[in-house]
């Protein structure tokens, strides 16, 4: 943009020259030209924006961070954390880690209110201290073939990703016998593994855990004909149980919202507050924002960011295109949630898990490419990780 005086003085040079009027007798030398340009308003530069201290990589969940900043030619500061909306603030800042990969994002902000487009950065990966305990949480209706049963392609899944505690629909084994399930329980997960299975259930939910199940029962789904919802209060590493319930609503996305309204009640009835919280399993929802979904956000997170594949893809059916599947945790686990890594691959929120695009499959032994694609497996399994003190 030219100003009203340089603009003026630009017109002036220009007529100069045009008359033959410069000091060479004719023409405009090079220092009138140079003259000329410099009388053209620069256009204003952003401020830059330096975090100078303030911690990066792993640190124990809890600790106070503190980062302090600079800027060149800005008068404030505005941060944020985790792409929330940018606040106002100053250095030094600080705040509490939390578990997982947390990202702080500095930006000034000059008199004329331009910012930094180019916020300065810091990530810190929040640990558990004092001997904590990685816990891998997983939902699967990962059955196959015609009977609704667990066969090789949703146990070859099971067996890859290693989960802790695993919140399972369709719990069909075999003929269903305590030896014939116990047998599949010890190949899918490990002999010292615990569980516990509804019984009488067309489709059975149930839960199985590397920890102790120290209580387990229903609770009645008014709404289905063929199972309930199963629950497990867990001894977890650390001073408090997890309680893990296992759910399977139904395709009727008109009885769903009665379904999560029953389940609340319940929660809210027996679950001790102070105790941590997992919903696991198979939901058949269409979005991330129906009104089952909303309804169970009163007792656990139910927000984005979501667990992923590796192709960034979220949706856990068979055609990957609606989110049947979800691991909701409450309060007190998100704080605790860190990534789900496996090998050398990193999730920050969780995995989606699909055989037919995820690589390598050496890291998630012996499952095969084509396990995800088995005859009427319809579901993605979805994993979540927290760590516990």
């Amino acid at each position: 943009m030219i100003g009203r005086t340089a603009l003026f003085a630009t017109l002036g040079a220009l007529t100069l020259a045009a008359a033959g009027c410069g000091d060479n007798g004719g023409g405009t030398g090079p220092d009138e030209i140079r003259m000329a340009d410099a009388s053209i308003d620069a256009p204003d530069t952003a401020p830059e924006t330096t975090i100078t201290s303030g911690a990066m990589g792993e640190v124990t969940i809890g600790m106070q961070l503190t980062y302090e900043f600079t800027t060149d030619t800005g008068v404030r500061f505005e941060c944020r954390v985790d792409g929330a909306v940018f606040s106002r603030c100053s250095s030094p800042f600080s705040i509490t880690a939390l578990a997982g990969m947390h990202t702080l994002e500095v930006r000034a902000v000059d008199a004329d209110a331009d910012y930094d487009p180019t916020p300065a950065s810091r990530t810190y990966n929040g640990i558990g201290g004092g001997g904590g305990t990685r816990v891998r949480l997983m939902a699967g209706n990962l059955t196959s073939g015609n009977l609704q049963a667990y066969e090789a392609p949703g146990t070859r899944i099971f067996q890859g990703l290693k989960p802790d505690i695993a919140m399972i629909q369709e719990f069909n084994v075999g003929d269903n016998a305590t030896a014939t399930v116990r047998a599949w329980v010890d190949m899918a997960f490990g002999a010292s593994f615990f569980y516990f299975r509804e019984s009488g259930a067309q489709i059975p939910n149930g839960i199985v855990s590397r920890y102790p199940i120290l209580a387990s029962g229903i609770w009645q789904d008014a709404q289905s004909p063929n199972r309930e919802f199963a629950y497990a209060r867990i001894d977890v590493p650390g001073t408090k149980d997890l309680w893990a319930i296992s759910v399977h609503l139904l395709t009727d996305g008109s009885r769903r919202p009665a379904e999560a309204t029953e389940l609340v009640g319940y929660i809210n009835a027996n679950v001790p507050a102070g105790d941590y919280l997992a919903i696991g399993g198979d939901f058949n929802t269409s979005s991330r924002t129906e009104t089952a979904v909303n309804t169970l956000g009163q007792v656990v997170g139910v927000a984005a960011p979501f667990p992923v594949d590796q192709a960034g893809d979220g949706d856990t059916n068979a055609n990957r295109n609606s989110p049947y599947d979800w691991v909701m945790i409450d309060a007190d686990l998100l704080a605790r949630q860190v990534p789900v890594t496996i090998g050398t691959a990193s999730f920050t929120n969780g995995l989606v898990f699909d055989s037919r695009v995820y690589t390598p499959l050496s890291a998630v032994a012996p499952v095969l490419m084509s396990d995800s694609a088995a005859t009427n497996m319809q579901h993605m399994g979805v994993v979540k990780d927290v760590m516990l003190q």
